[in-house]
């Protein structure tokens, strides 16, 4: 007689994981007045790299609608643009701008990310909102909102990244993008509990993105629009959830069928904190230089050679780079590279280009000056080794440092001091430091696109604390409007 098989269909409670992030997004309330602040600078600083990627066709040739000439009422509007799209689409735009120069902020720990590519789906749905609430005789939402979903989409976004290594399973980091966005969107959507859980296991359920366009041989420009693509797909499937679709409960941890099993090599993820405000107010952010965060110091130290190297490049002998772990792992190169997204993913590259210049900005990854013979020879006389002492600081939760060092030898023998920085300016710990250049970088960005009265006032208003949370999110963007 033959042995019955089959699986037992008992739907199961949500996994845990999942009711954590809803509890947090529906009911923890935001008091911390340091990241409130560290928000308003987190949407200057991610606004200014948007209005900055409008500047490269690369990045603008994938803006506006999917369907040339679409107009949506009510829509979400592109700042630095013209266009009024739907919600997803306008998260895709927001989002890809967001990250397209390398530029926005940085999280870096078991798994890096970039929390501010939420902003994407925030803004652009917020404004959605706002409009459609005017539109209705209804009141808008307020800057404070965004602010208040930034943070919580860092800290879902930070805290999942915190213990568990994406990369190491072959994911790329706007997984995480996926679920912090779907998750707040639900909420801002009008979600319960129940919804919101349900939209955050659709996230989970979703095919993900494999991290291989980072990395050597196929690094390219996906890697610029991935988390614009992970925004608007948040998006989509919050409104899917408000209009009744059903969730996955245990859509992490269903034997062989579930995220855990298929993905993530059977083990569960583990956690270091509860959800808090605990990742806005460590956020790092790329203030100088729009380089992969693991090699800002480095292109620092270079700066701080140039003077004395300057006029010795063909005396150069060798050069030392010393870094962590995470660094040799992602952005140490060697051989041809073959456009700008494989060049600021490339530690040699980055410490070059201001060692030739004195310099590093987002033109430096373009072909022409990547033509220039000088960077490749100084590549080819790099040597990259770990130290053990870089990278446990790294994981260090009371430092969380990023450091590298850089020594440059002549072939007479002498050579420069080995110039060291375990913390770059966007840190916490040089937080006084370097919101000033934080609000010059925005202002920069801001007079890229727009005339000068119209800049000061956006300026204005964002160095407003009180006022800025105050003023309603569709008159905000309306200030960035050409």
């Amino acid at each position: 007689m033959s042995q019955h098989i089959a699986d037992a269909n008992v739907r199961p409670d949500p996994d845990p994981e999942l009711v954590a992030i809803a509890d947090y997004v529906c009911n923890h309330d935001i008091d911390s007045a340091e990241a409130l602040d560290t928000a308003r600078n987190c949407l200057m600083d991610s606004l200014g790299c948007a209005l900055l990627a409008l500047q490269y066709p690369e990045c603008t040739k994938h803006l506006g609608p999917v369907v040339p000439g679409t107009v949506v009422p009510n829509g979400s509007r592109i700042p630095g643009t013209s266009f009024q799209l739907d919600p997803i689409q306008g998260a895709f735009n927001i989002g890809a701008m967001v990250r397209w120069l390398d530029f926005n902020d940085t999280w870096l720990a078991a798994e890096w990310g970039h929390p501010s590519d939420n902003l994407g789906t925030i803004l652009a749905l917020a404004d959605h909102l706002s409009r459609k609430a005017v539109s209705e005789g209804k009141a808008p939402l307020t800057v404070d909102a965004v602010l208040r979903y930034m943070i919580k989409a860092h800290e879902i976004q930070g805290v999942l990244a915190l213990e568990n290594s994406f990369n190491r399973v072959g994911l790329d980091h706007v997984v995480l993008v996926k679920v912090a966005s779907a998750a707040v969107a639900a909420h801002m959507l009008g979600a319960s509990r129940d919804q919101v859980i349900d939209a955050v296991s659709q996230a989970w359920v979703d095919g993900q993105a494999l991290r291989t366009y980072r990395h050597a041989p196929n690094t390219g420009s996906r890697k610029s629009w991935a988390a614009g693509d992970a925004c608007g797909r948040a998006v989509r499937l919050a409104l899917m959830v408000m209009k009744g679709e059903m969730g996955l409960p245990s859509v992490l941890s269903a034997p062989h069928w579930g995220f855990y099993d298929v993905l993530f090599k059977g083990e569960r993820f583990r956690f270091q904190r509860d959800y808090g405000s605990y990742v806005m107010e460590q956020i790092l952010f790329k203030i100088s230089f729009p380089a992969e965060f693991h090699a800002q110091t480095a292109v620092e130290c270079a700066l701080r050679l140039y003077p004395e190297v300057k006029d010795r490049l063909d005396e150069i002998e060798r050069i030392e780079l010393t870094t962590q772990e995470s660094a040799v792992r992602i952005i140490s190169k060697d051989g041809p590279l073959h456009n700008p997204a494989d060049r600021d993913h490339c530690l040699q590259y980055m410490v070059a280009v201001p060692l030739i210049f004195g310099a590093l900005t987002a033109g430096h990854y373009e072909d022409e000056v990547a033509a220039d013979p000088r960077i490749d020879a100084l590549r080819d006389r790099m040597r990259v080794v770990e130290d053990p002492r870089y990278s446990e600081d790294y994981h260090d939760p009371a430092k969380r440092s990023i450091a590298n060092a850089v020594q440059v030898f002549f072939r007479d023998g002498s050579s420069t001091q080995k110039v060291e920085v375990e913390y770059p300016i966007g840190h916490r710990r040089r937080r006084a430091e370097g919101i000033p250049v934080l609000e010059r970088k925005f202002q920069d960005a801001l007079r890229t696109r727009f005339p000068r009265g119209q800049a000061a006032r956006i300026f204005e208003l964002c160095k407003d604390a009180r006022r800025l949370s105050a003023t309603p999110v569709q008159e905000f963007v309306d200030l960035f409007l050409v």
